[in-house]
């Protein structure tokens, strides 16, 4: 059966516990959109590479106050050029500490709409390769839409993201955070869609948001959940 990696999305908030960092495989850092700055990125970049977690950088819509969650009406260059430099300096910060950047996953409303629309899709990843300096990178992000179809015909590797502490509607569709039980707080809950979405053979990876209440719990069960049944896959660490 196939197996997953366990990503986390951190460098957003204040005192983030470090042992996120040692849980994850995978760790998606703020890069300036919509949280963090040069000192949060160092940090999380010294972690991640202490705890041999892979990096991913996880660059937003220009948008603090809203936390990179409300959609933003964007020229595209404009948009282009703001995902540019946040992965640009992403690289930059990883490069002096002497690690790389393996991935790249969208963050909030900027993921969502890159998986609807094309001009968004297109715009996001010309940001990417322009920002990598035509390196390539994984990109992360939805099973399906104009973001893996954009990806793909770049010829970049893709991986599915599932959501291991977040609700689905009865069509498979993410339910949005307006959604009062949008969020999944209980441990065993989570461990228990993470096991049933890595058994359905449909993600390559599975998240645990950094600023979900309870985070570290969810995100340990999560990984003992994967690691008994065989599910989790490690090679992606360094």
């Amino acid at each position: 059966m196939p197996k997953v990696s366990l990503n986390v999305d951190l460098g957003e908030l204040p005192g983030e516990p470090e042992e996120l960092y040692a849980i994850a495989t995978m760790v998606n850092v703020a890069c300036g959109g919509h949280a963090g700055d040069e000192a949060t990125m160092a940090r999380a970049v010294s972690l991640a590479s202490a705890a041999g977690t892979i990096l991913a950088a996880h660059p937003s819509y220009p948008d603090r106050e809203g936390f990179g969650r409300t959609s933003l009406s964007m020229d595209a260059a404009a948009l282009e050029a703001s995902i540019r430099d946040q992965v640009a300096l992403f690289a930059e910060v990883a490069r002096r500490a002497g690690a790389r950047v393996d991935a790249v996953k969208p963050h909030g409303a900027l993921y969502h709409d890159a998986a609807r629309s094309d001009d968004i899709a297109k715009a996001v990843l010309g940001g990417i390769v322009l920002g990598m300096g035509g390196a390539g990178v994984a990109i992360v992000g939805p099973p399906a839409g104009a973001l893996r179809d954009r990806a793909e015909a770049a010829g970049l590797p893709y991986w599915r993201e599932g959501f291991a502490d977040r609700t689905y509607r009865a069509d498979g569709r993410l339910a949005p955070r307006s959604d009062p039980d949008a969020l999944i707080t209980d441990p065993s809950e989570a461990r228990s869609q993470a096991l049933r979405l890595a058994a359905a053979g449909t993600f390559d990876t599975l998240c645990v948001h950094g600023d979900t209440p309870g985070a570290v719990a969810i995100a340990r069960a999560v990984r003992e959940g994967l690691v008994e049944a065989g599910l989790l896959d490690l090679r992606e660490a360094r």
